[in-house]
């Protein structure tokens, strides 16, 4: 049975991008494009249903059930440079741009022209999630350390605004004795990390190597970006921490990412156990281990002695 809106070329694309659903978002979405008069037995009657029932990829796309995200992921498996902050519509114009032929001897030549000349493979969604947490991370403890009385001033003002409304914050630190704090919302999130960097005079040097970076998207969009380094206060350093950030992306500010949740642990050196060595922290779990930590579960069970 031949689509009543979409094109060839569409319908392949479009049936790439569903791939990334999983099983039930794909089955719901179905119900939707069909208003329930298909009920597919498995993954490809249901993304068949959807192909044939869609009028147009614009109206697919924005379906509530299409995730940003999804469409994004689609974008990044085709190694198409885009802001991984971008709005919907945005990646939206971007892949009816790609299946229509407008992107491939202009934008995706360069593309690859430049990956050629540099000896570069198209990014992975996980690549892609992954510079995205490296641009966090360099944001984030830059505008955080120039908060120090002795730091580099930064042009961006540290508050509230970079947070959720209802962020939740989880702190552990370990010096002499185990310390637990909680704190929820923008407000007291945001104070109390300041409050680290301007009174208690702590600079944190994060480790952005392979080792000590890891990042995951949860199947709604969340990213988790997980990171070590070490503290330091003047020229002594006072031992490790590991950071988790939960971010989601803001909907009315292009290519901006909020803070939903934070983890944070510090273990002072005299804490730490024998041989550690805290030039280069590492975190001993894969990106993978973050993702499947996540699912399921609220940010805020994060144990910080599974770190």
């Amino acid at each position: 049975m031949a689509s009543l809106g979409l094109s060839e070329r569409e319908q392949a694309g479009c049936r790439q991008l569903l791939e990334f659903l999983e099983t039930e978002e794909l089955m719901a979405l179905t119900d939707t494009v069909t208003n329930r008069l298909v009920h597919p037995e498995n993954r490809q009657e249901a993304i068949h249903a959807i192909l044939v029932y869609s009028q147009s990829v614009e109206e697919l796309l924005k379906r509530r059930k299409v995730y940003r995200e999804i469409i994004f992921k689609y974008l990044a498996a085709q190694g198409i440079p885009v802001p991984p902050s971008s709005e919907k519509q945005l990646l939206i114009d971007r892949v009816k741009q790609y299946w229509s032929g407008q992107l491939t001897t202009h934008a995706l030549g360069e593309r690859k022209q430049h990956t050629e000349s540099h000896g570069e493979s198209q990014k992975s969604p996980q690549d892609a999630i992954h510079d995205l947490g490296e641009e966090f991370c360099q944001w984030f403890f830059e505008l955080l350390n120039s908060q120090h009385p002795l730091g580099v001033k930064s042009e961006e003002r540290w508050g509230p605004q970079h947070f959720w409304e209802n962020a939740k914050m989880k702190f552990s630190y370990n010096t002499l004795e185990k310390n637990v704090e909680e704190y929820v919302g923008a407000e007291m999130v945001s104070l109390r990390l300041l409050s680290l960097v301007k009174e208690e005079y702590l600079l944190f040097n994060p480790n952005l190597h392979a080792s000590g970076l890891k990042c995951a998207m949860s199947r709604h969009g969340l990213v988790l970006v997980a990171v070590a380094g070490t503290v330091h206060r003047d020229s002594a350093c006072l031992g490790i921490f590991e950071q988790i950030f939960g971010l989601i992306s803001c909907p009315v500010r292009e290519n901006t990412w909020k803070i939903k949740a934070v983890n944070l642990k510090i273990v002072g050196q005299n804490a730490l156990e024998p041989g550690m060595q805290i030039e280069k922290p590492s975190l001993k779990y894969e990106s993978n281990q973050l993702q499947e930590f996540y699912d399921g579960k609220e940010l805020t069970v994060f144990d910080p002695q599974k770190f």
